[in-house]
């Protein structure tokens, strides 16, 4: 007999209902490969990152810039994803077993699910800073000519490190000035901040399905989209994501999409094609943004309302915080569209790769940044300046260096700390039920 943990200590298996979800998980994995990608070329090949400021630089960066890296490593897109897929997933135990008790499950344990492995993450962060400084990174900006990454800002008392923690799970817009996210490397922590958000925006959106009608609950969901897009904010993504998992579950919209729509007796339109033109519409848009006209990329942000900073439309925003972007959705909801109906797409997401990394993607979130700012950025340092190698096979060690290293930890962490928040996370639940 081996050592077992308590049933409460244990995090819970996922029901078999669920299992038909899996490729959400993959997609979750793919997002992986492609953080990981942004969050390197963004340090050592700035110029190959859709959206760097670093605009100029080797050609094949440009062609990189302007080519693969809409797709492959932009990093609005991979963040719009994530918010998109987050609130398709987080309702799901909910519309299988819509009872009290899953509300209450769900709602409760979310808050310890992201908290720990957060705060241990940003505490990590805070005393490897504390310890070896930030002066390095400076010098690595100075000598490389890279303006696109910052430099984090150091924790200066554990008053400041408390308040910096406790306002990423408080505060509501400007999430991108929030005091932690500006001292955690690659500055990309407000995601946890708007994934906390909205997701209880999805939970409190969520109850009114086992009592309304599908129609009446159709046209209401869609009305608050719109809202929300008006008003530029982040529910305009969540809510889409609860109403995709809504009609798939509760309104047989996959065999009703592949039926297509009756134009006459003997045809049918084929939704399809629809689907495909949302997603290529968004990505013309995105192409064009970063290969022709970058100076057009927030053009579109303008056309909301200027709910926060002025009476008219939304000419007061700030480009530096993460925007709810119209091209983003149009790629990512013709994508989730194809994905929904055709399983064929579904199984390219189901390989054991892509899940195996879909389940540690909170890890590898928190840690990946964390290796590239500290062990990747003094090896690049050590081969381009002390050893005078030149940039591209520098930068081409610290990749080999940096992938497994990442990978290694995050195991570790997802293993020692993000498995120890689910777990953590049943036993209050089971403590506080009793």
């Amino acid at each position: 007999m081996g050592f077992q943990l308590p049933s409460s200590l244990s995090p819970a298996r996922r029901p078999s209902s669920f299992s038909e979800q899996d490729y959400l998980i993959g997609l979750r994995g793919l997002l992986v490969i492609e953080s990981f990608l942004w969050c390197f070329l963004q340090v050592f090949v700035p110029t190959a990152v859709a959206g760097s400021a670093n605009s100029h630089g080797p050609l094949y960066q440009v062609i990189l810039r302007k080519t693969l890296s809409v797709l492959f490593w932009n990093e609005a897109l991979i963040y719009s994803f994530f918010i998109f897929l987050s609130a398709r997933l987080v309702c799901l135990p909910f519309l299988k077993e819509s009872t009290p008790a899953t509300v209450m499950s769900s709602v409760f344990r979310r808050c310890i699910r992201l908290w720990f492995p957060t705060a241990v993450a940003f505490s990590m962060a805070t005393l490897i800073f504390s310890q070896q400084g930030v002066a390095y990174i400076d010098n690595f900006k100075m000598h490389t000519g890279n303006v696109t990454i910052q430099t984090p800002r150091k924790i200066p008392s554990f008053l400041n490190f408390f308040n910096s923690l406790f306002e990423i799970f408080w505060i509501t817009k400007n999430t991108a000035s929030q005091a932690a996210n500006t001292a955690f490397p690659s500055q990309t922590l407000w995601m946890v901040n708007i994934l906390f958000e909205q997701g209880y925006t999805v939970y409190m959106t969520m109850v009114i399905i086992p009592y309304t009608r599908n129609s009446w609950r159709v046209k209401a969901l869609i009305c608050f989209i719109l809202t929300a897009w008006w008003v530029q904010s982040w529910a305009w993504y969540s809510i889409s994501g609860l109403l995709l998992a809504d009609v798939l579950t509760n309104m047989g919209f996959r065999e009703k999409s592949r039926r297509g729509v009756r134009i006459t007796r003997n045809i049918q339109f084929p939704l399809w094609i629809l689907y495909a033109t949302l997603m290529f519409a968004g990505l013309i848009m995105q192409y064009l943004w970063t290969a022709w006209r970058p100076q057009y990329v927030d053009y579109e942000l303008k056309g909301h309302t200027g709910l926060y900073n002025a009476g008219s439309l939304n000419a007061g925003l700030d480009p530096n915080q993460p925007q709810a972007r119209d091209d983003n959705y149009l790629i990512i909801l013709g994508f989730f569209l194809l994905l929904e109906q055709y399983e064929w797409i579904q199984m390219l997401f189901k390989n054991p790769l892509f899940l195996y990394l879909g389940r540690r993607s909170f890890s590898y979130f928190l840690v990946q940044s964390l290796i590239i700012y500290t062990a990747g950025i003094k090896l690049f340092m050590h081969l381009r300046v002390t050893k005078n190698w030149p940039l591209e096979p520098s930068a081409f060690i610290c990749f080999i260096v940096c992938l497994p290293t990442v990978a290694l930890s995050s195991e570790v962490f997802y293993r020692a700390v993000d498995y120890s928040a689910i777990a953590i996370s049943r036993f209050a639940l089971d403590w506080i039920r009793k």
